[in-house]
């Protein structure tokens, strides 16, 4: 937002050559200054204009000023107004400031307090503005839909999404669990030509192997013992819109030969009915592993794989764009409130610390689940501390450790191994920091008279200088 007009300002008193020495000073300071000589005159010139500032007398001819300036206030509640009093009028100014007034001046004042008063006070107010609407920029900049980051990664993820949805191409999505690959699949439905017709998700993982085709391309009544009755399969379901195909690595091989015809052709055979049928579908299709090694191994058909390749993108892990942790935390903090009618919580420094520093083996999904947890625990506080969030985020080298350690058939030496786990968490901690003990023992909880200790009886000293 640029400063491309020169600020109004409204002054409004019955003496016509204060009112004009006024007037003049303030266009020499910078101001658009209109004069009105009496409140009548004033509350048309309010009506029909939203001045920035206003300068009122509080004694005019046929009325009270504080009824201007209470007019002037419900009418445009961001106007700066300064109020203009002799010195027996000091009482009815303090009122003015209660009210809403920015300041009150006793005549005779000095013209360039009043100019700098008002400059200052809506200089503020515009760089309030200038923040929220940056704040509404970013907004729209660092998402897309309900997908949310800063990162330079996922700002190239907006960019081909705003390409690729319009067309009709295959999709093939990339990305470890949790990564929203679901949620990246409707988005490219709801801004493309589909977007009236249904989004259809299968995933692949979570149907038994004998009932994917029939839940795929539909059956016919008697097809198989248990089909009852005929059933409208997932390709048909999403006719004219799009079938998302989760986790398409899992798919049975035959079944693979099946897809690969459906995705060529355009047409299926429901189970049990040899007459095929056309259908005008989008497919896009997830996986979480690597399909070329699959195709490598042989175990994942190698023209069906470049049929889905058509337009792949990969989603980042979260723990390679941790600078998305903080936008994503607070937007789940809000949606998490809400959802449960809580006041919206803040998170503490240190809660975002810790969630900035953990690994998110289940990425964004897992990061929901957190907040979610830690809105829960945080009851009716105003802020959400480390205490609040799951175990498994606060201490992840105990989770790690938990059942790394083996037992051996004839037991170990308890104090050897506990040992040996608090010299590699200092040691990993010391790694972290740089070197930095105060930051070390504050990543481990301890006090640092209680890690230089530790550091002291485990030799590592040196190892920390």
């Amino acid at each position: 937002m640029t400063n491309s007009r020169p600020s109004s300002v409204l002054v409004v008193d019955d003496d016509a050559d204060l009112r004009q020495t006024v007037s003049e000073s303030l266009e020499a300071a910078g101001f658009a200054v209109s004069q009105a000589r009496d409140a009548a005159d004033a509350s048309d010139r309010l009506e029909a204009f939203a001045y920035d500032g206003l300068v009122v007398d509080l004694c005019l001819p046929d009325a009270n000023g504080m009824g201007v300036l209470e007019g002037a206030l419900d009418r445009y509640p961001e106007i700066k107004a300064v109020v203009m009093t002799g010195f027996g009028g000091v009482t009815e100014a303090v009122k003015a400031i209660k009210r809403g007034a920015i300041d009150f001046l006793i005549k005779p004042f000095q013209l360039t307090q009043l100019a700098r008063v008002l400059r200052t006070a809506i200089d503020q107010r515009r760089l309030q503005l200038e923040s929220a609407d940056l704040r509404a920029q970013l907004s729209g900049r660092f998402s897309f839909d309900n997908i949310v980051g800063r990162d330079p990664a996922m700002q190239r993820l907006f960019s081909t999404l705003e390409q690729i949805a319009p067309m009709h191409s295959t999709v093939l999505l990339h990305g470890e669990t949790g990564t929203g690959k679901e949620l990246v699949a409707r988005t490219i439905h709801h801004h493309s030509s589909r977007t009236a017709h249904r989004f259809v998700a299968f995933n692949a993982a979570a149907i038994p192997e004998g009932l994917i085709e029939a839940e795929l391309f539909g059956h016919v009544k008697g097809a198989f013992t248990g089909a009852v009755a005929t059933r409208v399969g997932r390709f048909e379901l999403a006719h004219r819109g799009t079938l998302f195909i989760d986790e398409v690595a899992m798919m049975p091989m035959p079944l693979q030969a099946k897809l690969l015809r459906a995705l060529q052709e355009r047409e299926v055979e429901r189970v049990g009915e040899s007459k095929p049928m056309k259908v005008d579908i989008r497919v896009i299709a997830a996986t979480n592993v690597d399909l070329r090694r699959l195709v490598a191994e042989g175990r994942f058909r190698e023209d069906l794989y470049y049929r889905l390749n058509v337009i792949p993108i990969t989603l980042p892990p979260l723990r390679a764009r941790r600078g998305d942790i903080p936008l994503l935390a607070q937007r789940m903090i809000q949606k998490a409130c809400g959802e449960n009618g809580l006041t919206p919580k803040a998170l503490t420094q240190d809660a975002l610390r810790t969630l900035m520093a953990y690994d998110w083996p289940g990425n964004v999904r897992q990061l929901e689940n957190a907040v979610e947890h830690a809105v829960a625990m945080s009851l009716q506080a105003a802020e959400i501390t480390t205490d609040a969030l799951p175990e498994e985020v606060r201490q992840p080298a105990a989770a790690e450790v938990q059942h790394a350690i083996p037992i051996p058939e004839d037991g170990l030496d308890f104090s050897t191994v506990i040992s040996q786990i608090e010299r590699d968490l200092i040691q990993r901690c010391l790694e972290k920091t740089g070197g930095n003990k105060r930051q070390a023992a504050r990543l481990l909880n301890l006090s640092r008279t209680t890690f230089l200790d530790k550091l002291q009886r485990l030799r590592l000293a040196e190892a920390a200088a």
